[in-house]
């Protein structure tokens, strides 16, 4: 057996119908390596049909083709080619005729070739995909996630077909069970042996074991082993220690097939007593919703991208992440596995009760089915996802008919995967939702008797608040009882007033909050904490995204009349709500989050951008304040600004050029949270923790002072030269000492020669109508992020150039695929 890439040579165009293509002439065709978002390049535009939801991108229709030539050894073959996500309505044909159609944008599917191939000369495949009115959030267009082409014999192990679990572990020895299944598509009965070995971390085999099965033409069976591992090294989150399967397939004289299957072995248990345990012990989950965006990269999944989100999200105190809302890629699920991070996988936004004109509820009746099979499937052997969700915010979970569904899909995976837990991310507001709006008009009618929609703007902004009462009203306690009653955890979405009452209510409900405001954090996570039937907490993001445009932002009255709306205007496409903006770079609500965890306990310092600071204001439910950890600003020496800073000590003192400004209590009861005001002076700001009355510990926060360099760093030097990999190239201005210079705003242009391509450059803005796909961008809070592609191997010189500042210089070695050598980037930069 043969599994490759099939993620170049592409090409991609605008799709038009065929009689548009008769009567103009046809679209240029854009060579392309996979994975590929065709909608980031697109020019966005305030009158785009979605708007805010989808950043104010336009939709569209897109062919991919690619010719390849078919060896005549592949004739009498299986050949097979795998999609991992295609986004959306994706149509493919093999040689002009029609081959395969999968409506779901995030679903895993395989299509036979062979019945359509031309053995010893040229073939192509084409496959058009759309984005149309299909989705509350940017999803990008296209081939967006790896294609693998895979050739076996006619008698081979089925694509997926190796499944392990491990049903027995102790200190002395682990059970393994390891499930093959073997296809005969040939013509006459065969006889095979499967051969199992089990790999430690550094390839030395642990257990072994073989048997033969029969199988008629046509045919399949199930081959089972159970082997054992002594001494076994479990995986967790703390030392995700992994182990190798690797198949041989074999007939009487030869090597049919070999397959390798990356496993875990570990443990899960769930009670309302001592909640969730891997390997024995009680974990609470730190959580961060996450979209399936890469920022600047668009929905384009490549590898490393998937695998830095993962660092960075661990790195920032969460151990946990929720695919929200779609099953995520086999790229993160690999980093997850590597690194220690758990995973709530997710199913479907929607089942039958649509939520954007033309979305997946169109399809779900027919295709549910097969798109829950591909997610278990892809999910099954990896030890990272332990809960699977089947669906977010449904409409139907409020009504018995509707709760059925849930039931189906539910033991539809329990019928796939019995060694994982099911929940769903229930809203009460949403699933009583007939009830709730009739509330919800006498109630704005009640407060607004002058017609101008103030009563419905004061209550949407306390919109998290009557979100919560409503969650917890036996109304909603009634209503979701049977959609809870089918899954194992109660997932709860922006309601921890459920959390307490529930343990008296429903004794054996164990719960997870399932989305969460960020600033309700204090709160949410002393209730997981307190509560050994509330298994943990996932914030509402922790990655910032693409659509659902300004959703967290601050609302200054002189921009929206005083009247706050769910989305912002153009220019707006982020959603600005994430712990970690779309470049990496960890926000102030990042570091107050862990601060609350208990993982911090050096002061933060976060600055109020004082030319704010007389602008009438208010914050969603989703919002931060509008800060950042800076002292470099551009605004008269003397004028007010407020400065914040998180602590878990009993007190914080703040210290501004030497000169105490004040001392505060601080740590949980007073919500980890000090505030000062005072007047900007350039210099140095110092906060210092106090825990019973003796320091705990100090962050120093300095003013950018003299020359001002242009500096960049890539997080690794060397990188592997194939498709998977990439640089990511961080610019910024900093000054002698390093400290960053957040007011420079500067067009930072970007080149890359030798053996690499630049892939995107941006910034975190929020609001912009600067393009990612532009060798120009200019820096945000005095900061960029270019993102670079290895084309094949050698050398990749970076540069980066702004007016009045020397270049900087990054030097990249692309090395040939497979071994891949992690090093500092070497890096150059001169001062202005």
């Amino acid at each position: 057996m043969t599994r490759t890439s099939f993620n170049e040579g592409w090409a991609v165009r605008p799709k038009k119908s065929l009689f548009a293509e008769l009567s103009a002439p046809a679209s240029p065709s854009q060579p392309v390596t996979l994975p590929h978002d065709a909608l980031i390049a697109l020019e966005r535009s305030a009158d785009a049909v979605q708007g805010s939801h989808t950043g104010y991108f336009p939709d569209g229709a897109f062919e991919y083709s690619k010719t390849f030539e078919v060896s005549e050894e592949y004739r009498g073959k299986r050949v097979s080619l795998e999609f991992q996500g295609v986004y959306r309505d994706a149509m493919v044909y093999v040689n002009g005729d029609f081959a395969a159609q999968r409506p779901f944008g995030y679903s895993t599917f395989t299509i036979r070739l062979d019945p359509f191939l031309k053995y010893g000369q040229p073939n192509t495949i084409k496959v058009d995909a759309r984005v149309h009115e299909d989705s509350r959030w940017y999803t990008g267009a296209g081939i967006y996630r790896d294609t693998i082409l895979s050739v076996t014999e006619l008698v081979h192990v089925a694509a997926n077909g190796v499944r392990v679990t491990t049903p027995d572990i102790d200190d002395r020895r682990a059970v393994i069970d390891v499930a093959t299944t073997v296809e005969n598509e040939g013509l006459e009965t065969a006889t095979v042996t499967v051969t199992t070995e089990l790999r430690d971390a550094v390839g030395k085999v642990v257990a072994r074991g073989a048997a033969p099965a029969t199988l008629r033409a046509g045919s399949n069976a199930v081959v089972r082993q159970r082997l054992y591992v002594t001494d076994p090294q479990v995986w967790g989150v703390d030392r995700p220690y992994l182990y190798t399967a690797k198949t041989e397939l074999t007939d009487l004289t030869e090597v049919l097939q070999e397959h390798e299957t990356t496993f875990g072995i570990r443990s899960l248990q769930l009670d309302p007593y001592r909640g969730l345990q891997i390997n024995g012990e009680t974990v609470k989950l730190r959580g961060a919703c996450i979209h399936h965006d890469n920022g600047i990269l668009g929905a384009a999944t490549i590898g490393r991208a998937e695998e830095r989100r993962i660092e960075l999200l661990k790195e920032a105190g969460f151990n946990s992440i929720r695919s929200s809302h779609n099953p995520i890629s086999q790229a993160m699920l690999d980093a997850c596995d590597k690194h220690g991070m758990l995973v709530m996988d997710e199913t479907f936004d929607v089942w039958t009760d649509a939520k954007s004109s033309f979305d997946y509820s169109l399809s779900f009746p027919e295709w549910w089915e097969r798109d829950v099979e591909a997610m278990v499937a892809k999910d099954f052997n990896h030890p990272s996802v332990i809960l699977y969700s089947i669906g977010n915010e449904i409409p139907e979970t409020g009504s018995g008919l509707g709760s059925d569904w849930g039931r189906k899909i539910a033991e539809k995976i329990r019928s796939m995967d019995g060694t994982r837990y099911i929940t769903n991310g229930i809203n009460g507001f949403v699933s009583a939702i007939t009830e709730v709006s009739e509330m919800m008009r006498q109630r704005a009618s009640a407060a607004d008797s002058d017609g101008e929609g103030e009563g419905v703007n004061a209550m949407m902004s306390q919109a998290g608040e009557f979100m919560n009462r409503i969650s917890a009203s036996p109304l909603v306690t009634e209503k979701t009882a049977e959609s809870h009653a089918v899954v194992d955890v109660a997932g709860i979405n922006y309601g921890d007033g459920r959390y307490v009452q529930d343990k008296e209510l429903f004794p054996n409900r164990i719960i997870v909050g399932t989305e969460t405001f960020p600033t309700h954090i204090d709160v949410s996570w002393k209730l997981v904490e307190e509560n050994p039937h509330v298994i943990g907490d996932y914030t509402w993001t922790g990655w910032d995204y693409l659509g659902e445009a300004g959703i967290g932002r601050v609302h200054y009255a002189d921009e929206t009349g005083g009247k706050p709306s769910f989305g912002a205007p153009y220019p707006w496409l982020l959603a600005w709500c994430g712990d970690i903006d779309i470049t990496g770079y960890r926000r102030p609500a990042s570091y107050y989050r862990e601060t609350v965890f208990g993982l911090r306990h050096e002061p933060y310092i976060a600055v109020q951008r004082p030319e704010n600071h007389n602008r009438e204001c208010s914050t969603g439910q989703w919002s931060w304040s509008d800060s950042i950890s800076s002292w470099s600003w551009d605004v008269p020496a003397g004028s007010p600004v407020r400065v914040e800073v998180y602590s878990d000590a009993d007190e914080v003192e703040l210290q501004h050029n030497g000169q105490t400004i004040g001392r505060q209590p601080a740590g949980r009861e007073h919500k980890f949270r000090a505030v000062f005001d005072l007047t900007y002076h350039p210099g140095e700001l110092v906060a210092i923790g106090y825990a019973g009355g003796v320091e705990q510990a100090r962050t120093v926060l300095r003013s950018a002072n003299g020359p001002i360099r242009l500096v960049a760093e890539a997080d690794r030097a060397e990188i592997s030269a194939d498709h998977t990999d990439l640089s990511h190239v961080t610019i910024e201005f900093r000054d002698t000492e390093g400290n960053l210079a957040t007011n420079v705003e500067r067009t930072v242009t970007v080149t890359v020669e030798g053996a690499g391509v630049l892939q995107g450059l941006g910034s975190a803005r929020p609001a912009t109508e600067e393009s990612y796909h532009s060798r120009g961008h200019t820096s945000f809070d005095g900061r960029l992020l270019a993102v670079v592609r290895p084309s094949g191997a050698g050398e990749i010189t970076v540069t980066a150039t702004a007016e009045g500042y020397a270049p900087a210089t990054v030097i990249l070695e692309s090395l040939p695929a497979g071994s891949p050598v992690l090093l500092p980037a070497n890096t150059e930069g001169v001062f202005a």
